[in-house]
């Protein structure tokens, strides 16, 4: 069996799903009955593979948005054909699909689809979405929430498939040292004082809450005159001015660290120095990054919606994104309550020990062969 592996649209290795790539392929077998090829442009030749020796195809297209989806539509079906493909996993699912599949196709979607739905005013994307994603042979969602998000979003796919993402815990795991941790935490190109809580998402919409977050951290720092510190750990994406803006009008502007695009295999480091983990989002479909804060052993605090609850379980401190008071005193609570942190983070690291990606790969593989 040969599966082609679509790697177009995955930011080239620098979003939540070019992340989620990397870490499928580094853990999908190399056998003599299963062979992997990955195909994409050209600078992303050595961008998913590490020290896997799959095939990677170079494909012609211009680098932009327009141009990829242009030749998905018209051109990756006969790709595919080409290469001998007995099935392509396409990796960015809703936003890279042919409307029909002449090879059989497996859709990777991350993404709230109801939300893309809203917020595209293009209407032959949301055309093309709704068609490729009901035409594949098989979905693959990290979660119950985005499975039933594409079923009221009218998605006929005729079968869905909940497969969780894992966690690298030769990365993500906590702290052994016992002693006093460093006042600095020098985090190359960073240098970070403690204490600081963390939140790691990119800038991309409202929906992710940065500029509530800072204001509740405001009100924080306001009632307690703690030292703690805000790092907000992420791209900068349309967003981003907005919570710059937030930030400036901050009366503890100086308290709070954006650092951009913080490279994937630092965070661990980030994590394990931080007092806690807040993640306000509420366009959450996955949730890595908290599963990733509780593997390294910090105790998180998190908004309910979307699919938290289901990927944080009882483990995490839950709040109302839209009340700023009510995340203030999440904050409060979770830096200050020494028995409730104690609780949450013996929990949260049990709870992780459930998820990896050996696990994630395997049961993709599995998926892939009972779909051809």
């Amino acid at each position: 069996m040969k599966i082609g592996i679509d790697t177009f649209g995955c930011d080239h290795g620098r979003s939540g799903i070019g992340t989620y790539l990397m870490s499928l392929v580094r853990n999908l077998p190399e056998n003599n009955d299963i062979s992997f090829e990955l195909f994409g442009s050209e600078m992303d030749r050595f961008t998913f593979t590490g020290e896997k020796s799959f095939v990677f195809e170079s494909v012609a297209v211009p680098e932009s948005l327009v141009a990829e989806r242009y030749w998905h539509t018209f051109k990756v079906n006969s790709f595919g054909k080409k290469r001998g493909y007995d099935a392509i996993v396409y990796s960015a699912g809703p936003r890279m699909l042919p409307r029909s599949f002449k090879v059989p196709g497996i859709a990777v979607v991350h993404d709230i689809v109801s939300n893309l739905f809203e917020q595209s005013d293009d209407f032959w994307f949301r055309r093309q979405m709704k068609k490729g994603l009901s035409h594949a042979d098989c979905i693959i969602t990290p979660s119950q929430y985005i499975k039933k998000d594409l079923e009221r979003s009218g998605i006929k796919c005729r079968r869905i498939e909940v497969i969780h993402n894992g966690i690298d815990h030769s990365l993500f795991f906590p702290r052994t040292d016992l002693g006093d941790a460093a006042e600095i935490v020098d985090i190359k190109p960073f240098a970070i004082k403690r204490p600081y809580i963390i939140y790691a998402s990119r800038m991309q919409n409202e929906g992710k809450k940065h500029v509530e977050l800072v204001r509740a951290f405001t009100r924080f720092k306001e009632k307690t005159g703690l030292p703690h510190r805000l790092v907000l750990a992420g791209s900068e994406g349309p967003y981003g001015e907005t919570v710059h803006k937030a930030v400036f009008e901050s009366s503890f502007s100086s308290d709070i660290f954006v650092t951009g695009y913080f490279p994937h295999e630092n965070f661990p480091e980030l994590y394990r120095n931080a007092d806690a983990c807040v993640f306000p989002s509420v366009t959450e479909g996955v949730g890595l990054s908290v599963l990733e804060a509780m593997a390294c052993g910090i105790p998180v605090a998190c908004s309910q919606a979307g699919a938290m609850g289901e990927m944080a379980g009882n483990n995490a401190l839950f709040f109302d994104s839209d009340n700023i008071e009510e995340m203030a005193d999440a904050i409060e609570k979770i830096v200050c309550d020494s028995a409730l942190r104690t609780k949450l983070s013996a929990e949260g690291l049990e709870w992780t020990k459930r998820f990896s990606w050996e696990k994630t790969a395997a049961a993709t593989l599995e998926l892939i062969g009972a779909s051809k």
